[in-house]
């Protein structure tokens, strides 16, 4: 599959769902398998901080059938930061931690290469966080929860992680995952555009970060795929050695392929 390929499917016009305040909503679906099949429309997304939609923003997510929200973040994000409108809106709210501290508020090395501190970022969160990885993929794997969105804060790292699991569930080739978890960077443009007239805090923040802190370098992602190649066989054989159970692989290959 040649590199203008993968470009239409990312792009795929269905892909990006259009919100006033959130910027990194994406369908997953629309991607070929190894197996000939493709992954469906409009049953699971990947999203940034959702507790930054407007009425009008989360009226859009429900409408999209969406049943499930999924929040990555950690426990101090939810409470300085707010949740999806749950009271408002009705959806199965589930929050999932991946990490418990995130990395502008943790300790973490001097790596100016991206690439590289991306890598050892997430190397770092799967050797802490891999059954907190499997649970969330054991509970989309419970069908009566799609569709569903999972999200963190820019959508990048912990739902990058995450997205290029359940992908890899799917057989989707390692080049379109890897594609799609860079695609994270027109949505991170987005986000510093919308906050310099709606959030100029949050703008300042993202203009005096590193900015290793915002970027989705698709390589690293590559290097990641690789290394759970090489040690486990594949990455569902890693999936499953972190707790990822058999009925929950087989689940979502039903829900999610066409």
């Amino acid at each position: 599959m040649n590199s203008r390929s993968i470009s239409d499917l990312t792009d795929d016009p269905q892909r990006l769902i259009s919100l006033e305040a959130v910027h990194n909503f994406r369908d997953l679906g629309g991607y070929p398998t190894s197996s000939g099949k493709t992954t469906r429309w409009r049953t699971l997304f990947r999203a940034d901080g959702l507790y930054r939609l407007t009425k009008g923003d989360a009226q859009t997510v429900v409408d999209l059938g969406v049943q499930t929200v999924i929040d990555l973040r950690t426990t101090n994000e939810l409470q300085t930061r707010g949740t999806f409108p749950v009271n408002e809106f009705p959806v199965n709210f589930h929050h999932l931690p991946i990490i418990d501290v995130t990395w502008n508020d943790g300790d973490t090395p001097e790596i100016e290469d991206v690439v590289e501190f991306l890598v050892w970022a997430y190397r770092e969160m799967l050797d802490n966080a891999a059954p907190k990885f499997a649970d969330a993929i054991n509970l989309l794997g419970t069908q009566e929860v799609l569709p569903a969105v999972f999200h963190c804060a820019a959508g990048k790292d912990r739902t990058g992680v995450l997205a290029a699991f359940v992908l890899s569930i799917l057989e989707v080739p390692d080049e379109i995952i890897n594609a799609d978890y860079g695609k994270t960077v027109d949505g991170m443009r987005r986000l510093i555009e919308w906050a310099k007239v709606n959030q100029p805090a949050l703008a300042d923040a993202y203009a005096n970060m590193p900015p290793r802190f915002a970027a989705s370098d698709p390589r690293a992602m590559a290097v990641i795929i690789s290394d759970l190649k090489t040690r486990h066989g594949s990455v569902t054989d890693y999936l499953r050695e972190i707790g990822v159970d058999e009925k929950s692989i087989s689940s979502l290959r039903e829900s999610l392929l066409v």
